[in-house]
C-alpha cells in the first residue's frame, strides 16, 4: 500500500480519509480510561464516560496501576461500566506483583461480573522506569503466558500490546515481532499499539508484521497531547520517537492551554486522517480521562453520536 506523502496538503489527506471512511458512522473507535484515585476524580471520570458513551465505541478499557496498585479501583470501575452503561468494558491485567492464582481469581471475578474482554500486559517493572523486569516467582512471567492463562479460564477476547516504535526492551525489530507473535499464538485477538507521533511508525509496523505472515489485526493507539511536558516524559519511558518538528509546534505553549489544545486537535486529527487514508479503520484513544480532544478528533474522523447518525 503506497503511503500518502507528508508533503501532501492536509486537505488532500482528509479527503483520502473521507473516501475510505464513507460508511455511515465513520471508523470504529475505542477508549482507554484509568481508575480514579479520589471521589472527586471519580466524578470527573464518570462525566467523561457519559460524554463519550454516545459515540458507541467498540469497547472501553480500564488500566491497571503499576504493580497492580489500582487493582480494586480498576475492578470497581469496570463493574460499574457493566452495570450502569451501554458500553463494553475491557479490563487490563498485568503479570506484575501477583501469583498466577491471584490473577486467575481476578479473571474469574471479571467473567462472573459480565466482562468478556481482557487487555493482557506484562506490566512495568516494580522498580519504575529503567528498572529491570523480574517476573513474580509464582506468577505469569510474560504477556503471552497471561494470554494463555486467560484463555484457559474462559473464552475471553484478549487484546495485547504492540509497539509502533519498538519496545525499549526489544533489542531488534525481530525481537519485537517474535514477542507479538507469541502473544497471538497464545490466543490474543488483536494488538493495540502504544501511542506514537509519526504515522510512518505505525505503517512500517503494519508492513513488518505482514511480511512476517502475522495477520492478526493491529489498532493504532492515539494520545492527544493535553500536556506536552507529560507527553515527552511518557514518550521517553516508552521509547516513542518524537520528531523535532512536533516538539517545535508545542514549544512555548506551556502557559497557553487553549492554544495548546487547538494545536493538539489539529496535529492528532491529521495523524488519524493520514492513517485512515492508508486503510486504518480502528482507532484506540488514550483519553487520560479527558473528553474534549477525543470528541474533537472523533468528529474529524466522522464518528458522531448515534442519535446524530440516525438522523
Amino acid at each position: 500500500m503506497t503511503a500518502v506523502q507528508k508533503t501532501q496538503p492536509v486537505q488532500a489527506v482528509f479527503d483520502a480519509a473521507a473516501a475510505r471512511l464513507g460508511r455511515v458512522g465513520g471508523p470504529r473507535v475505542s477508549f482507554e480510561f484509568f481508575p480514579p484515585k479520589s471521589d472527586k476524580l471519580e466524578e470527573q471520570l464518570w462525566a467523561v464516560i457519559r460524554r463519550l458513551e454516545p459515540l458507541a465505541p467498540s469497547f472501553v478499557s480500564v488500566t491497571y496501576g503499576a504493580g497492580g496498585s489500582t487493582r480494586d479501583r480498576t475492578h470497581r470501575t469496570v463493574s460499574r461500566i457493566v452495570e450502569e452503561t451501554s458500553l463494553t468494558p475491557a479490563a487490563h491485567l498485568t503479570c506484575v506483583a501477583a501469583s498466577r492464582g491471584e490473577v486467575d481469581d481476578v479473571m474469574r471475578a471479571y467473567w462472573d461480573a459480565g466482562v468478556r474482554h481482557i487487555v493482557a500486559l506484562r506490566g512495568d517493572p516494580q522498580g519504575g522506569a529503567g528498572a529491570a523486569y523480574e517476573p513474580h516467582p509464582d506468577g505469569y512471567a510474560y504477556a503471552a503466558d497471561l494470554v494463555a492463562g486467560a484463555r484457559k479460564i474462559a473464552p475471553f477476547e484478549v487484546s495485547v500490546a504492540v509497539y509502533a516504535d519498538k519496545h525499549p526492551d526489544s533489542a531488534t525489530w525481530q525481537t519485537e515481532i517474535d514477542n507479538f507473535k507469541r502473544k497471538i499464538d497464545a490466543g490474543a485477538t488483536r494488538g493495540i499499539s502504544n501511542f506514537f507521533v509519526d504515522a510512518d511508525s505505525f505503517l512500517r509496523l503494519r508492513d513488518r508484521l505482514a511480511d512476517a505472515g502475522i495477520t492478526a489485526p493491529i489498532v493504532p493507539g492515539v494520545m492527544p497531547v493535553s500536556n506536552f511536558n507529560g507527553f515527552k516524559r511518557m514518550a521517553a519511558v516508552g521509547g516513542v520517537y518524537v520528531p523535532d518538528w512536533f516538539a517545535a509546534i508545542f514549544e512555548g505553549l506551556d502557559d497557553d492551554p487553549e492554544t495548546r489544545l487547538l494545536v493538539a486537535a489539529a496535529t492528532t486529527g491529521e495523524l488519524c486522517a493520514r492513517l485512515a487514508a492508508e486503510g486504518v479503520e480502528d482507532f484506540h484513544f488514550y483519553t487520560l480521562n479527558r473528553a474534549e480532544l477525543t470528541l474533537a478528533i472523533c468528529r474529524m474522523l466522522g464518528v458522531k453520536a448515534q442519535k446524530e447518525v440516525a438522523q
